[in-house]
């Protein structure tokens, strides 16, 4: 999160505003700063997107600013413990063993895996990708696998580049489906939709309609018209329904540069609403007043997200998705999903590639890439699996992998092993633990920024410069200096190795590379908002320190297209083969009623693995349990508030129950994030969060049948009594008998989700 001041008071204390970074919210905030540092943060009511909104992570951004755990210095991993290095010495010791074991091994002997946070630092957006593609790996991850993997390769097959995104205009739409999503919680994910709770109300107020389909009652439900409950990985059945209702009704109206509508129809004719139904658990006549209630609505817009997509389907489901806006006329329809025209346009200045899909395939698993990177969930193959390109050393870009991943175990254990590892992190965390540096930067206070990525997903167009609200402590770096850095320092190391070997001169790539890393984040903005010859440039920018509003979204088809042929086509060989394994299966007989199968959990306190060491976030009541619907419970001979063992292919895990009609029968929920309480852990406040880490019993083995996404919904499981007979407790992970955390947690009710 960063600032602009725009008012200085009496005295000391002046008033600044700026954006919060959690999430993708981009939430503006107004601070009050003395001498002495920030003493509150409030939410900005002249923001045009977020309107006043804040939600309770943002005051935590002190806590994180202050806080004790937080890694200051470069750190060194040494058999008595961690040392702390100079910022020369440091970067050189990354540089030359990672040239090294790329010189012994070859490229792919580097791995790289970039978490969630890259995205919302302009710093590691302008400087920290460009060092990570310059290493030139296949082994490259990043959470994008882990979550939205589905969305950017379907935005690439209908529109012609990844990042292509249609955006939900719930300003402005009359009827809004919700799959697989919880933005109340969220405040939207590929959508940036702060005030959610705000807009619902307008959307009813002009007569509007929201429907919400997920195996939970969650806190989006809650404020929904309807909420439908559908059984865990049966989305894509439910999705093809409604489009075979549709087309079969001679209610389509796609737009005349959309091709494909017979070969739709011809795919999806299996899928009738009393085929799916049995299967789903949504009556068959729900299913198709629900279709014909959408395509009649005066606009309407469908959104599907990690609910959809973190399943066995999800590239059918988010494929189903952008067919069901399209074919009933609400793309590129105010009140429908639209594209967002941002002030950086990440497409038009080719920050980001189109995208490409299965140039090559992984060593072990052959599973394909997407983009130059493969699925995260066969890192942990590529590190245990000897060979030529094995995984040996590590490049983990703010990321939490053994709490973030499937098969949390597997992946503790190969860090162990590996010859290297550097962790850029603010934090000694589950997984920087295993680095042998660790390279801390400034945090969000203390850098400036623009928003790259979630400008292009906003539901307004808005851009926003803000400097730092805080100085940049003494000794201390960015991250775009650390990259910086790091690039040149790795640059001269492999060019005098290449040297040596060939006296070769350095290319013009490099020199270009190596110009383009000397600027700063708030330069390079500078000059890509020159390029774009609008109305925004900085001067306007720091003229307007609570965002530049740049007004709603607007129609722009078929000029927006970056297909090749300017048209869109609805039909893809690599959704149609999985459409195919669907139809043999659409008949099938409803799983058994003592089945159960796991899904996430999101809560507004918790963000991902990295902010349970915010005192002010996991103060409340715990927030880590299983919910089960009390019926489940009943037949399993469990109370509410008995300790379990959940139990699936890849490991068990012991944790609390809490009984909930919010959830559906058969369905049981585990948030992500816990698992704190590992040997090496510096974290003092989280260590005292009750929960194990729900990713020690997904199973990386199972992947997305197209793209590779990890399954992380539908997961099937069994529950039992904690310790009875037929509990395996050489596998138990977080098990509150023996973790230290009980007793302080219990003491403070300090728990989150």
């Amino acid at each position: 999160m960063t600032s602009a001041s725009d008012t200085d008071t009496a005295g000391t204390t002046r008033i600044t505003h700026g954006t919060c970074t959690l999430c993708e919210a981009m939430c503006g905030l107004e601070f009050t700063v003395t001498d002495e540092g920030v003493q509150s943060i409030r939410g900005d009511k002249k923001d045009p997107l977020s309107r006043g909104h804040i939600c309770p992570k943002a005051t935590a951004l002190v806590d994180i600013h202050q806080d004790p755990d937080r890694v200051r210095r470069p750190l060194q991993r040494t058999e008595s413990g961690w040392r702390e290095l100079e910022w020369k010495d440091a970067i050189d010791i990354v540089a030359r063993r990672l040239a090294a074991i790329r010189e012994e091994h070859g490229a792919d002997a580097v791995g790289v895996y970039a978490g969630n946070p890259n995205v919302h630092s302009l710093g590691a957006m302008t400087h920290g990708i460009p060092f990570l593609s310059m290493l030139r790996t296949r082994n490259r991850y990043s959470a994008t696998s882990l979550d939205q993997l589905p969305h950017q390769l379907t935005n690439m097959l209908f529109y012609g580049h990844q990042l292509r995104q249609p955006i939900a205009d719930i300003d402005n739409t009359q009827f809004f489906l919700v799959l697989g999503a919880n933005p109340m919680a969220s405040n939207g994910s590929m959508m940036t939709v702060p005030d959610f709770g705000k807009r619902v109300k307008e959307l009813r107020a002009r007569g509007g309609r929201m429907v919400v389909i997920d195996p939970r009652r969650t806190e989006t439900a809650d404020v929904a018209d309807t909420h439908l409950f559908i059984r865990p990985g049966t989305d894509a059945y439910l999705l093809l329904a409604l489009i075979n209702v549709i087309v079969t009704d001679g209610s389509a109206t796609p737009a005349a540069y959309v091709d494909g509508l017979d070969a739709v129809t011809e795919a999806v004719a299996a899928f009738t609403p009393e085929a799916v139904a049995p299967g789903t658990g949504i009556d068959a006549d729900v299913i198709r007043s629900l279709a014909r209630d959408l395509a009649s609505a005066d606009s309407a817009a469908v959104y599907g997200r990690m609910g959809v997509s973190t399943q066995q389907h999800g590239t059918v489901c988010q494929w189903a998705v952008h067919v069901l806006n399209i074919v009933t006329g609400n793309l590129d329809r105010v009140g429908g999903v639209l594209f967002t025209d941002p002030a950086v346009d990440l497409i038009a200045n080719k920050i980001t590639g189109r995208g490409h899909f299965d140039k090559w395939r992984s060593r072990v698993r052959d599973l394909p890439e997407f983009s130059g990177e493969l699925p995260a969930s066969t890192l942990v193959d590529e590190m245990t699996v000897d060979g030529p390109g094995r995984v040996r050393a590590m490049v983990v870009a703010s990321g939490n992998p053994v709490l973030s991943m499937p098969g949390g175990p597997r992946l503790d254990a190969a860090f162990r092993e590996l010859d290297f590892m550097v962790s850029f992190d603010i934090y000694i965390n589950e997984t920087s633990r295993h680095a042998d540096i660790i390279l801390p930067s400034t945090t969000a206070l203390e850098r400036d920024h623009y928003d790259l990525i979630f400008s292009s997903f906003a539901v307004r167009n808005i851009a926003k410069f803000n400097p730092a609200v805080l100085p940049k402590p003494a000794g201390a770096m960015h991250d775009w200096e650390i990259f910086r850095d790091l690039t040149l320092r790795y640059s001269a190391v492999r060019r005098r190795s290449l040297r040596d070997r060939t006296a070769g001169r350095l290319g013009r790539a490099s020199v270009v590379r190596e110009v383009r890393t000397r600027l700063s984040p708030g330069r390079t903005i500078e000059l890509l908002l020159l390029a774009a010859r609008g109305h925004v440039t900085m001067r306007s920018l720091r003229k307007h320190p609570h965002g530049q509003d740049l007004g709603p979204l607007r129609p722009g088809l078929p000029g927006k297209l970056l297909t090749r042929t300017k048209r869109i086509s609805l039909m893809h060989d690599v959704v149609t083969t999985d459409i195919d394994r669907l139809r043999a299966t659409v008949t099938a007989a409803p799983r058994a009623d003592d089945d159960l199968v796991m899904i996430g959990r999101r809560h507004v306190r918790s963000n991902n693995s990295w902010m349970h060491n915010s005192p002010r976030l996991v103060k409340g009541r715990p927030r880590h349990g299983l919910l089960a619907h009390p019926d489940d419970l009943a037949r399993l001979g469990i109370a509410d508030g008995d300790t379990v063992d959940v139990s699936s292919a890849a490991g068990t895990v012991r944790i609390d129950v809490t009984a909930s009609d919010s959830m559906m029968v058969g369905v049981v929920s585990i948030p992500h994030g816990f698992g704190h309480d590992r040997d090496g852990v510096q974290l003092d406040v989280a260590r005292t969060v009750l929960g194990p880490s729900v990713n020690d019993i997904t199973d990386p083995a199972r992947v997305e049948n197209v793209a590779g996404n990890a399954i992380l919904n539908g997961v099937p499981v069994t529950l039992r009594p904690a310790g009875s007979a037929h509990s395996t407790d050489k596998s138990i992970s977080g098990d509150p008998s023996t973790s230290s955390a009980v007793n302080a947690s219990s003491s403070t009710g300090g728990q989150m989700a």
